[in-house]
């Protein structure tokens, strides 16, 4: 069974999307075009992630979702690491009757300063999270990648998720540096990394499997394929490739299709119900 790991659905009018840039993804991408994008491909069951909305609505019309398409086996949803109610938004997901499908949180990390998970009440966010026995979803930057490490080492019964590996600076030649702060935080065993995001951190219009090949080889390197899952980032990726050009890219840089990567550790990671 094939997993992607790391998809979103929105709508035209979410905030972000208005950046110029982004004109070719300024859509709604709905259900349908989920199906017809992974047709064809293999690829099985997904989990779907926030969407950058920000706000528990989102969370909520994205449980329902799920449960109303057995594609989608998971959810990882949006909360404020900072709430003084996190606990109870949580609750609330998790008592509905999609919400058994929430696997994991992830707040917006990467526009917070390098250190944001550092502090007290961010820590003590991350605690609740993994209490609830949800996964830790982060989505930072590359400079914050020693915070990650030092939260990972601080919470040790909580499991972090790296998404894009980090974000490491593909396009700006970005290896060394990336590296050096990677290493530690792949040291720690309670943090899973995706192998996603990787062709949009990478030149949009002129990224070769080649430009990839040395961020997926050291990520194979420091955390083993049992701690790396695909993810297609889809449709972010639609600036710069197409799912399946993703898809056969990881596929053709790891050598194939290992079991681990493209299902098992999601599997394990998110503890995903398959029937």
């Amino acid at each position: 069974m094939i997993i992607d790991a790391h998809h979103h659905l929105w709508t035209a009018d979410y905030p972000w999307l208005r950046d110029p840039s982004l004109e070719r993804i300024r859509r709604d991408y709905t259900v349908t075009d989920l199906r017809a994008v992974i047709r064809g491909t293999g690829v099985d069951r997904t989990v779907l992630i926030e969407a950058g909305r920000c706000d528990a609505a989102e969370t909520t019309a994205f449980l329902r979702l799920a449960q109303q398409t057995p594609e989608i086996a998971g959810v990882v949803g949006w909360a404020g690491l900072t709430d003084p109610d996190l606990a109870a938004t949580i609750e609330r997901h998790r008592g509905s009757p999609s919400g058994h499908l929430l696997v994991g949180i992830r707040d917006q990390v990467q526009a917070e300063a390098d250190d944001h998970l550092d502090r007290p009440d961010v820590r003590a966010g991350l605690s609740t999270i993994a209490a609830a026995g949800l996964v830790n979803e982060l989505v930072v930057r590359t400079a914050q990648l020693p915070s990650v490490a030092r939260a990972a080492v601080a919470l040790p019964e909580s499991t972090f998720v790296l998404d894009h590996l980090g974000k490491p600076a593909i396009a700006a030649a970005g290896l060394a540096a990336w590296r050096e702060l990677i290493t530690p935080v792949a040291a720690l065993p309670n943090v899973v990394a995706k192998l996603s995001g990787l062709v949009t951190e990478a030149g949009w219009t002129s990224w070769t499997r080649g430009d990839l090949r040395p961020y997926v080889e050291t990520a194979v390197e420091l955390f083993g394929t049992s701690r790396l899952m695909f993810g297609s980032d889809w449709p972010v990726l639609e600036v710069a490739a197409t799912y399946t050009q993703v898809k056969d890219a990881l596929a053709d840089l790891l050598g194939g299709l290992p079991a681990d990567v493209f299902g098992g550790t999601a599997i394990d990671t998110y503890h995903l119900e398959l029937t």
